[in-house]
C-alpha cells in the first residue's frame, strides 16, 4: 500500500487531466489544497471529494506555519477549513503544513492530524518527469507517502507514469486515511505522520 499526495492546487488544468487519469486507473489520492485557489476551483474540489479523493489543508496562501500568532494561524488554516467544510459539506480534512515546518502552536492548533511524507523527488526543482519518475519508484516502500505538486504538467506526467509503475510492482494506492486504516493506525489530532512503514 502506498499513498500519492498532492500539494498546493488546484490548478484547473493540471488537476483536472490528474483525476482524469486517476480515475482512469481507479487510484484515489490525497489533495493538501490551497485556500485562496479554492472559490474559483469549487467543482475541481468537489469533483475530487465525489471520486473519492482525500482532502486536506495547505494553508490560505502557502504560508509558514509557524511563529504565528493565533490570529493569523486561524487565517490561514481555520479560513481555508471553512471554505472546504461550505464546498464539500463535510469537516474531515487533515493539515499539511507548508515547507514541512512545525513548532508546538502548530500542533496545538491544528484541530487535526498533521501528515508529512516520506518520499519527496522534489518535483517542483527542475519539473524533470523522468527523474521524478525514477525517484519516486525507486523510493517507494510499502506505506510510504509521497509528495508530488499538481500543478505543474510535468508532475501530472510524473504521477501518472509512477502509478502505472508501482501498479506493476504490486502496489495498491489509497488515500492517507485508508493506509493509515488498514496498518490499524489511529490518526491523532496535533500528532505527525511521515508514513505507516509496517
Amino acid at each position: 500500500l502506498i499513498a500519492l499526495t498532492f500539494d498546493d492546487g488546484p490548478r484547473r488544468s493540471t488537476t483536472t487531466r490528474l483525476l482524469d487519469g486517476l480515475s482512469e486507473r481507479g487510484v484515489k489520492a490525497t489533495f493538501f489544497l490551497i485556500g485562496a485557489q479554492i472559490e474559483n476551483n469549487g467543482d475541481v474540489v468537489r469533483r475530487m471529494d465525489e471520486e473519492g479523493h482525500q482532502i486536506g489543508i495547505h494553508t490560505f496562501d502557502h504560508v509558514k506555519l509557524t511563529d504565528l500568532s493565533r490570529t493569523d494561524f486561524d487565517a490561514q488554516v481555520e479560513t481555508t477549513r471553512a471554505l472546504l467544510k461550505s464546498t464539500l459539506g463535510h469537516n474531515d480534512f487533515l493539515l499539511r503544513s507548508p515547507y514541512g515546518m512545525l513548532d508546538e502552536s502548530v500542533k496545538a492548533w491544528a484541530g487535526c492530524p498533521i501528515i508529512l511524507w516520506s518520499i519527496d523527488p522534489e518535483d517542483w526543482r527542475d519539473q524533470n518527469t523522468d527523474r521524478v519518475v525514477r525517484e519516486v519508484v525507486a523510493g517507494a516502500r510499502d506505506g510510504g507517502i509521497i509528495l508530488m505538486h499538481d500543478i505543474f504538467p510535468e508532475s501530472v506526467d510524473a504521477a501518472l507514469q509512477i502509478v502505472d509503475q508501482l501498479h506493476q510492482q504490486g502496489y495498491l494506492f489509497c488515500t492517507v486515511d485508508e493506509l493509515f486504516a488498514a496498518r490499524g493506525l489511529p490518526l491523532e489530532a496535533g500528532e505527525m505522520y511521515w508514513n505507516a512503514y509496517p
